[in-house]
């Protein structure tokens, strides 16, 4: 069984059905799960020793949710280095806009940077093409759940 923190940036609210999705799906399938509709510092420290789930939508020109922006930052500024983290990403975005994804993108850009270990794919859910995020991210959560151990 793992210990998994799962960090939400959402503006509209797709972003948290998703992450509600992955946290049911990861508790049924043994893990120890707590949701972050606002992540703070404190929260993302403890779970560098774990593993984190990074639920977030891009939002304006690839920019961060108000949920998510301060723990990005915090990361950024005062984490630096952390190889004993492990992590999967699900991005929402709207390929119709040019920077699609890029809050997703970003995050993953500094944890690479930062010498974290994606744990699986990113994944991308399109809004043009998926109305129902939620239903997109199933398989992804289930295989992702494997690879983290139980």
């Amino acid at each position: 069984m793992a210990q998994v923190g799962i960090f939400v940036g959402t503006v509209y609210g797709n972003a948290l059905l998703v992450a509600e999705e992955a946290e049911t799906i990861l508790v049924e399938q043994g893990h120890e799960v707590k949701l972050f509709e606002e992540g703070t510092l404190e929260s993302w420290q403890f779970y560098r020793h774990h593993f984190a789930l990074i639920v977030t939508s891009t939002t304006g020109q690839g920019d961060f949710p108000d949920s998510i922006a301060p723990l990005f930052q915090a990361v950024k500024e005062h984490v630096g280095y952390q190889p004993e983290l492990r992590y999967g990403l699900i991005a929402l975005g709207d390929s119709s806009y040019e920077n699609f994804c890029g809050a997703g993108h970003t995050f993953d850009a500094l944890l690479q940077e930062q010498g974290a270990v994606r744990i699986g794919q990113l994944l991308e859910i399109d809004a043009q093409e998926n109305p129902e995020p939620e239903v997109v991210a199933i398989p992804w959560v289930e295989k992702w759940s494997g690879l983290i151990g139980a």
